[in-house]
């Protein structure tokens, strides 16, 4: 490709909006253009690149014996319902009719569709069956924000297994994740596999695939001694022990009109937020509920609603709290509450001598046996593991990582075929439902992921794997025969043997196309100019380096040879 015939409209300066490094570099080097909130086209550099990422995606999923589809987009609403997320979905699901009134949606993810589809599967020698597609999806989110890494309109590989028993899932499950790990380390693109909740998908157990970034959104819980590394949505950690005194024959009753925070209670009142308990008020499935916390600990609204196997989930309003339990925020407790589910962390099983609002406002109590004082329905880990805490399996000290999610990969169990009504003739004659799994990585985010790791001060660094051109020939003084002449034969000879080279024979000064090569991120640059041609020679740069080789003219195509299997 000659770069005076490619679209590559590049900047100078970063754009307003961007926060991201990625989307700042895709927008300044030219690969995207934003049409609205959440909606980017994708120029000809960044098309080549997703390319690039497809075709890693699709030569892995091939090697472990995945099929390909393509499945419409929109979906009836029908299939949905009989599955129960038409509902689960919320207002993240984008939902239309058409000219005849009939409910649709643009398909956020597959699972329904391509369960449906499973059910001509007739028999257990039908299976294992494993089919994946790539298909854009649609997700209405509430605040699209950096570049590709949170959009509304978007590219997924969605791959989905279906088995006949748990061993099976277990099979496809780790066929998927090691083919996984071996695409991220092909995409140049570091990928942490942890554990991880299973949200609206249901199922027994996942992991996600967490990139480093400080882009991401997502923070990751992981052990440098041992192996262990979860999701915060997920993770758990060693607490030590609290040495409590000897709790009151009865709680009791004391002033507090100046304390309404756990910081003012310890401040004021000499209360240790260890030794208070935290009181929140949740509606969860149209019930309110009492969630119980350690006064220093934080909750973790999906750890809730794992807990509860919840389809809702909210914070009470102060008019549902004021009428359940006769007080406002900052006085709350459970002790007495006989009428109002309450759900505990396990961090305050045991605990005793603590202080809790006495749902009066302006009185707190004090004294209090958790397991005597309070009914607590449901115990659970619900509370955010912060770093230094102790791992659960070593006991070192863990990390919080920020990530951004480049892959989730989950085991769906019966959830969709029970559902959907799919069955095949078992082993022994009798009707037997097939086992899921769901395999899902976003394209595009994939690609601004691999920016947000590989780049510089001077723009994006792409590793060969997936850049747009392996080798941009930078042509100085296009009007010197000679010049032009040594550069043409290069083209060719690189051209002929498959690389991916751009030829930048544009009539520009050195400086413009030195920075624009260096911004695009095309992993090498060979510089064709009279001064070089004088001493028979060329240069070869790498960019992820910055080292410049000097070869004979004659030799400069093998040289490059050499040099990129080197890389590779």
């Amino acid at each position: 490709m000659r770069w005076s015939q490619l679209y590559v409209p590049t900047l100078r300066d970063d754009p307003a909006d961007a926060e991201a490094v990625s989307h700042r570099l895709l927008v300044r080097g030219g690969f995207v253009r934003q049409l609205m909130a959440g909606h980017f086209t994708l120029l000809p550099l960044a098309v080549r690149v997703r390319s690039k990422i497809v075709d890693v995606i699709r030569e892995e999923m091939t090697a472990i014996g995945v099929q390909e589809f393509l499945l419409p987009a929109l979906h009836p609403a029908e299939i949905w319902q009989r599955s129960g997320r038409w509902e689960v979905m919320g207002e993240e699901m984008f939902r239309l009719k058409d000219r005849k009134g009939a409910e649709l949606a643009l398909g956020m993810t597959h699972e329904e569709i391509f369960t449906v589809l499973s059910q001509e599967l007739r028999s257990y020698r039908d299976l294992p069956q494993m089919w994946y597609q790539f298909q854009t999806k649609f997700r209405d989110e509430a605040r699209p924000k950096s570049g590709l890494l949170r959009v509304r309109e978007f590219t997924m590989k969605d791959s989905y297994s279906f088995d006949v028993a748990s061993e099976g899932l277990d099979r496809s499950f780790d066929l998927h994740k090691a083919a996984y790990q071996r695409i991220f380390s092909r995409l140049g693109l570091p990928a942490i596999a942890v554990q991880a909740s299973s949200g609206s998908m249901g199922g027994s157990a996942s992991v996600e695939f967490m990139s480093p970034s400080q882009a991401g959104e997502d923070l990751v819980v992981r052990c440098r001694s041992c192996d262990y590394a979860a999701n915060t949505e997920k993770a758990t950690s060693a607490l030590p022990a609290v040495a409590d005194s000897p709790a009151l024959v009865v709680p009791e009753r004391f002033d507090t009109p100046d304390a309404r925070t756990i910081e003012e209670l310890s401040r004021r009142h000499d209360v240790p937020a260890v030794s208070q308990i935290k009181t929140l008020v949740y509606v969860v499935d149209g019930e309110l509920t009492l969630v119980l916390l350690r006064g220093d600990h934080n909750l973790v609204e999906q750890k809730l609603i794992d807990t509860l196997a919840a389809q809702t989930v909210r914070p009470a309003t102060a008019e549902e709290i004021q009428s359940a339990l006769g007080a406002s925020p900052g006085s709350l407790g459970a002790v007495g509450v006989s009428d109002v589910p309450v759900c505990a962390d396990e961090a305050l099983r045991g605990r005793t001598s603590m202080v809790t609002g006495a749902n009066s406002d302006g009185v707190h109590l004090r004294g209090v046996s958790v397991e005597r004082d309070i009914a607590v329905q449901r115990w659970a880990d619900l509370r955010e593991v912060t770093a230094g805490e102790a791992c659960p399996q070593c006991g070192a000290p863990l990390d919080v990582v920020r990530t951004i999610e480049v892959g989730h990969i989950f085991k769906l169990g019966r959830k969709y075929t029970e559902a959907l009504g799919v069955s095949v003739l078992g082993p022994a004659g009798d009707r037997v439902v097939p086992i899921m799994g769901s395999y899902g990585i976003g394209v595009e985010r994939a690609l601004a992921a691999v920016v947000e790791t590989h780049h510089d001060e001077k723009g994006i660094v792409w590793p060969v794997a997936v850049a747009p051109f392996t080798v941009a020939i930078v042509v100085l003084g296009t009007k010197d025969a000679k010049v032009a002449e040594a550069a043409e034969t290069l083209y060719r000879q690189l051209a002929d043997e498959g690389l991916d080279v751009l030829l930048d024979d544009r009539d520009e000064r050195p400086g413009v196309k030195f920075r624009d090569a260096e911004l695009i991120g095309i992993p090498y640059r060979i510089t064709v100019g009279a001064r070089g041609l004088a001493e028979n020679t060329l240069e070869i740069t790498t960019r992820a380096t910055g080292e410049t080789q000097t070869v004979p003219v004659a030799e400069a195509a093998e040289q490059f040879r050499k040099q990129l299997t080197g890389a590779a």
